[in-house]
């Protein structure tokens, strides 16, 4: 007979189920201690473990952003935090990561100030400090921890940083860390970034100053943004973002029971915390939301709920969705944001870009001016040779001014040879020097450098009295001239004094380049052939890059003076698009194509090029050679081997009677300028109204390779001895 078993089935089924709904019951409580970790007084912004694409801001910030709460470049000094520490710190440690040295600098700057007031402080390298040693201990209690870390473009960390912050986010987003974890420590972070890069904008001091919050450590001072972007930095420049933040720390440091400080917001007397400030932050905030999400197609409904200070929004969507509201007066706002405190436009040049150009050799001329000497200058002040221009085009090298009117740029391209120590920008918004004032101090401050080679040795003084008065300015030495809002006025003064003109653009500026007048020598920077492939080597500033760029060219096309476009070439990045370049080519039709292996500088956090991008002159001819067989209405007119540099050039405007003629006959281009502005712009003229013969030993395939026979060539003595070793 069978028997029914059922004590069999409840000891079985019951504790199984129980189980399972123990399991879901304790699933919900992590996924909600996970959550509950995200919230906190700074804005969300977070970063993918398992990559280096930064999130989107959550729900609750976004939202508190749009309503004035906070938002990416508002000043925090306001906050009114009270402290559970009932003493100072007894020591401080600064804690820096850097990229191009910048905070390095900082946070030496503040190890003077602080040590000045008597307190042990000292300065550590990110990299050099074991992260639960440094924060979890018995000293942690009297330390202040002080943080001082740059963000990469793309929203990574710098490499001397990337071990502490992956520790931190780990830390932070482990459910199993208790919020206590560093209830010991006190903590303030300063970080560095560009808000030109608008989705990473100083992430990772964000990060940083929300993640120790979240672990249990408390803010002794609020955090603060520098932007290197100067027409956005709430104080002027990054330096300026510094040093107001780090006067309120020295400020609780001096005063730790005065809360005046904090209550009153900024102890330098701007406005950046008043409500004012606040709201030209904010409007900023929405305007910028608003641009991000035209391109992603995210449409703002402003009848989608009838409250208008809530916004309700898939979850799906929030990463990327922002309402938008209160746009009237934006305009009026946004151009208050670009005046200083007294009411006028902010300078382009800080102390510290002032500093670093300095020393790299510039002559600083007003606010946002240079000039510098070109090596091939001093070259053929000593009879050395010329550079590619003399070969290609009949400049004479030691009379060549090498200047720009704007230090600024639009692009920050991975071969640029300054480093990206120039600032940049999208447009002018700084207070502008007149065309007379730059011209002057550039031919003042050129002619000095030149007067300081009278008694070096080979310099021919001839050649140097010569040098004294230029008749040639490249508009090419760094920035992007064609920005500063005088450029025909400056071309003009410089035609008026028989000078040439040989200007340079970045082709983001269609405009402009539309309406300038002529110039004797009109370049575009063709770095790349597709869109991805200009992103990744120029890494341009503008969203719309692509689209400014191919109309750009068109433009290009439409000017009846020289035309060139000047293609850099970097191996393994854009030497293989040869149909692609046909077609840029065929679009802007220029008269001549540079084309150049891309010179490398040296290392460079700022750029990941090294010498194996660096392309042998044969494999330019190589790529010259292949070029024409796409375009046949070109061919190989000129090189010079020294420059690693060729030349094509339009055989139907170029090629007569056997032979090229690249060459400008600068005499009968003044006179034709002249014309031209006597008659507003009525007498016009082409390029080939001004052009001469190439003499033989410029042409391509000479036995000279591009090098005057009237020069001395210069070789390098070997070294004397091998003392290598073995």
């Amino acid at each position: 007979m069978k028997v029914a078993h059922p004590p069999l089935i409840g000891s079985f089924f019951l504790p199984t189920l129980g189980l399972a709904v123990f399991s879901l019951a304790l699933g919900y409580w992590i996924s909600r201690k996970k959550k509950s970790i995200v919230k906190d007084d700074e804005p969300n912004i977070t970063q993918n473990s398992s990559s280096d694409t930064v999130g989107e801001i959550d729900s609750m910030s976004t939202l508190e952003n749009v309503k004035g709460k906070k938002n990416k470049h508002q000043c925090n000094c306001g906050s009114t935090e009270t402290s559970k520490f009932e003493k100072q710190p007894s020591q401080i440690k600064i804690m820096y990561g850097t990229l191009m040295g910048k905070s390095k600098k900082f946070a030496e700057i503040l190890l003077e100030h602080i040590a000045e007031e008597g307190t042990q402080v000292s300065v550590v390298n990110l990299k050099e400090c074991d992260s639960e040693d440094n924060f979890v201990g018995s000293d942690s209690k009297d330390t202040l921890f002080i943080f001082i870390v740059s963000t990469y473009a793309e929203g990574s960390p710098p490499d001397d940083a990337q071990l502490f912050y992956k520790w931190l986010e780990d830390s932070a987003l482990d459910f199993r860390v208790p919020k206590t974890f560093l209830a010991d420590a006190r903590f303030s972070v300063f970080g560095l970034g560009n808000s030109l890069y608008s989705e990473n904008y100083n992430v990772i001091g964000r990060n940083i100053d929300k993640w120790l919050s979240q672990i249990g450590a408390e803010r002794y001072a609020p955090l603060g943004l520098g932007d290197e972007n100067v027409a956005e930095s709430l104080h002027g420049n990054i330096e300026a973002d510094f040093d107001h933040w780090c006067e309120g720390i020295l400020n609780l440091l001096k005063y730790p029971q005065d809360t005046t400080a904090k209550k009153n917001g900024c102890s330098k007397g701007n406005d950046c915390c008043s409500k004012k400030g606040k709201k030209k932050s904010v409007n900023r905030l929405q305007k910028n939301k608003a641009n991000r999400a035209e391109e992603k197609d995210v449409t703002y409904d402003s009848d989608s709920d009838s409250d208008g200070n809530e916004a309700v929004v898939d979850l799906e969507d929030l990463g990327s969705f922002v309402r938008v509201e209160n746009k009237v007066g934006v305009e009026s706002e946004e151009e208050e944001e670009f005046v200083s405190t007294d009411g006028e436009p902010r300078e382009m040049l800080t102390p510290q870009l002032r500093e670093s150009l300095t020393k790299q050799g510039y002559r600083l001329i007003g606010t946002h001016s240079g000039v510098k000497l070109c090596r091939w200058t001093k070259a053929m002040l000593r009879g050395r040779g010329g550079c590619y221009k003399h070969t290609f085009y009949g400049i004479e090298s030691h009379r060549c001014m090498e200047t720009t009117p704007s230090l600024a740029c639009a692009n920050k391209c991975v071969f640029c040879w300054r480093h990206h120590s120039n600032p940049v920008g999208t447009e002018w918004r700084w207070k502008m020097d007149p065309a007379e004032f730059i011209l002057e101090g550039a031919l003042e401050q050129h002619a000095k450098m030149i007067n300081q080679f009278k008694g070096v040795p080979g310099v021919q003084p001839q050649r140097l009295a010569e040098g004294m008065n230029p008749v040639h300015c490249a508009l090419s030495l760094v920035g992007e001239p064609i920005m500063y809002p005088e450029i025909n006025r400056f071309l003009r003064m410089l035609h008026d004094k028989k000078i040439s003109s040989f200007l340079v653009t970045n082709a983001q500026f269609p405009e402009a380049i539309r309406q300038l007048e002529p110039c004797t020598q009109l370049y575009v920077s063709v770095d790349a052939s597709t869109k991805d492939s200009l992103k990744r080597i120029d890494r341009p500033l503008f969203k719309d890059f692509w689209e400014r760029f191919l109309d750009s060219l068109r433009a290009l096309s439409a000017k009846g003076q020289r035309t060139v476009y000047r293609l850099t070439l970097v191996k393994a990045w854009n030497v293989e698009e040869l149909e692609s370049y046909a077609e840029l080519v065929k679009l802007g039709e220029p008269d001549f194509i540079e084309i150049k292996g891309v010179t490398f500088c040296g290392t460079s956090k700022a750029s990941t090029l090294t010498m194996e991008n660096i392309p042998w002159h044969h494999e330019v001819v190589t790529f010259g050679e292949k070029i024409c067989s796409y375009l046949d209405s070109y061919g190989l007119a000129a090189e010079h081997e020294h420059s690693n540099c060729i030349l094509l050039a339009k055989r139907s405007k170029f090629f007569k009677n056997g032979r090229w003629n690249t060459w400008i006959d600068y005499d009968k281009f003044h006179q034709l300028m002249q014309d031209y502005y006597l008659s507003d712009g009525k007498a016009t003229f082409t390029s080939e109204d001004y052009m001469a013969a190439t003499p033989d030993w410029a042409m391509f395939g000479s036995p000279e390779h591009g090098f005057d026979p009237a020069e001395n060539r210069w070789h390098r003595k070997p070294p004397k001895k091998d003392i290598s070793g073995c």
